[in-house]
């Protein structure tokens, strides 16, 4: 569900990056951008291969709230990125299981999140 704000305020559309390494110049310096896409084809190779044991619980937990702290800092500096690119890379339903469970760990309800949202226009 979408508002007509919501709408407006969305950004173009980019064209899929892949998820495979770029190659880079010998000697050029890694980035975390380059990491950070190097283990999302890794984590993606091995859920495809059936190892949903690929990242312990502490990795996974250090690497979702690295990421959640990350974007808010990058939303309140204003960015209007999404955090998926687009519709349909993840499945609506991988992506309410996620959405419960980040509230579900914050000891956050729907409702409150609802209310934040009707404060803040976000």
């Amino acid at each position: 569900m979408s508002s007509p704000k919501a709408a407006l305020a969305k950004p173009a559309r980019r064209a899929k990056a892949a998820l495979r390494p770029v190659a880079k110049p010998a000697g050029a310096e890694r980035s975390l951008s380059d990491d950070a896409i190097r283990l999302a084809a890794e984590l993606e190779r091995a859920l495809a291969g059936g190892r949903l044991d690929a990242l312990s619980a502490e990795a996974y937990q250090r690497l979702m709230a690295a990421l959640c702290r990350t974007y808010a800092a990058q939303a309140e500096a204003g960015s209007q990125e999404l955090p998926l690119e687009e519709r349909g890379t993840v499945a609506n339903t991988d992506v309410m299981i996620m959405a419960s469970a980040l509230l579900r760990s914050a000891n956050l309800a729907v409702f409150e999140l609802g209310m934040w949202q009707s404060w803040t226009g976000r």
